[in-house]
């Protein structure tokens, strides 16, 4: 289950960062402006929060298996498209389909791993998918260059697209719940299903946002998604203007970025877990290691005055492992702190947060790109913001405390 998982959250990741690689090849055919590709990207994010509160609703009533299947169908129709269009405005419009399509990706995901993985190997399982955005963003530069080269831009978004059709066969064929699972033995049935069981049932907004925890989760989202989309929408542009790399060239940098933040994906989780494991409680386990996470992140600060690329591609790297570390704890929290049968919902909620502040950062790059030419500003926020991430998650709900205040819905 983890390794298709792993495998939706690459093809999900491969999708959305073809543009990226292209951008200073399509930037140079059709005259686009940094603000006219910042609209792009935030209208993308806008579709992406959008979609997220969408599908982490819809997860909850109709489960894993059926909203996963709903959204790479989607998402992979809109990426194809993006082959008919020239223009920003008209990506914008591919974009928006895209991200409704693949907001699904992380509240089906973690929907899948709550039905999966008992509470002390959460962490560590959704660092492991959550990996698989490093090594989509890893594969991206190695197979998008050959392919446009090759056959032309268009069917890097083509060929790309049509991958997906293997894994939605996979999915539809092999994905059951625990129980409903041929394979599964009695015993790894009572494994999975050490901790308590809970109904699965929709929980109105509303109730969420009365809690603290749900605050805590959506803060910590607002704050440090922009700075991944940052990155992931913004490095193959950087190192083809500071370091004039180009579609032939910046594939080993970014390779080497995201093989750094693949790592850090996975010792965040296993960090946590092995906390845990020692009989550290919960909180305390995860804090740690998004403090840690959050200091290797500071560095980057000065990637823009790197004397190399190489010098530059260590500090981004570091900041790209720190991050995957921090959001495979911070995305732990919904499932720590909230019954089943509301983790869908909170993680929309948090996915929307997150979009909302990538739209902010998306607007605010395209502005500083336009007007000053300059990265500067964006690295500097960019070193700062885990450190006061978990400042404000820990200030919102600082002894973990899960969510006890309200039960199941009712049966209708």
């Amino acid at each position: 289950m983890c390794g298709l998982l792993f495998a939706a959250v690459v093809l999900s990741y491969i999708d959305r960062l073809v543009l990226s690689v292209l951008k200073p090849t399509l930037q140079e055919l059709y005259g686009w402006s940094e603000s006219g590709y910042g609209d792009v990207v935030f209208w993308f994010q806008a579709a992406y929060g959008i979609g997220f509160l969408f599908f982490g609703r819809l997860i909850d009533r109709i489960g894993a298996r059926a909203g996963y299947l709903l959204a790479m169908g989607v998402w992979t129709v809109a990426h194809i498209a993006h082959a008919f269009f020239t223009s920003t405005r008209g990506f914008a419009i591919a974009r928006i389909v895209l991200a409704l399509g693949e907001s699904g990706t992380y509240p089906a995901a973690l929907a899948a791993t709550s039905e999966w993985f008992p509470r002390r190997e959460r962490a560590l399982a959704i660092g492991i998918f959550n990996a698989g955005a490093n090594l989509g963003a890893i594969l991206t530069p190695m197979i998008v260059p050959a392919i446009a080269l090759a056959m032309g831009w268009q069917s890097a978004f083509v060929v790309t697209g049509l991958i997906n059709i293997v894994w939605i066969a996979a999915w539809f064929l092999f994905y059951r719940s625990p129980r409903e699972h041929k394979s599964v033995s009695a015993a790894e049935l009572a494994y999975i299903e050490s901790d308590k069981v809970e109904p699965q049932k929709p929980v109105a907004w509303r109730r969420l946002l009365t809690t603290r925890q749900a605050w805590a989760y959506m803060s910590g989202r607002f704050l440090i998604d922009p700075i991944w989309w940052t990155f992931l929408f913004w490095l193959p542009d950087f190192f083809h203007k500071r370091y004039d790399l180009d579609l032939k060239s910046f594939g080993p940098p970014l390779v080497a970025v995201y093989i750094l933040a693949d790592v850090g994906s996975v010792l965040g989780g296993w960090y946590s877990s092995k906390l845990l494991g020692r009989g550290i409680d919960v909180g305390r386990a995860r804090k740690r290691a998004m403090l840690f996470c959050a200091l290797i992140v500071v560095p980057v600060t000065f990637a823009v005055s790197a004397p190399s690329v190489w010098i530059a591609v260590l500090l981004i790297g570091l900041a790209c492992a720190g991050h995957q570390g921090f959001s495979a704890n911070l995305f732990s929290m919904p499932a720590d702190l909230f019954p089943r049968w509301a983790v869908g919902s909170v993680v929309g909620l948090g996915g929307f947060a997150g979009a909302l502040g990538g739209m902010l950062m998306a607007k605010y790059a395209g502005w500083v790109l336009e007007k000053f030419g300059s990265y500067t500003p964006i690295f500097v926020i960019a070193g700062s913001a885990y450190l006061i991430a978990l400042l404000v998650v820990h200030l919102i709900n600082p002894r973990y405390q899960p969510v006890t205040k309200f039960a199941p819905p009712a049966e209708a």
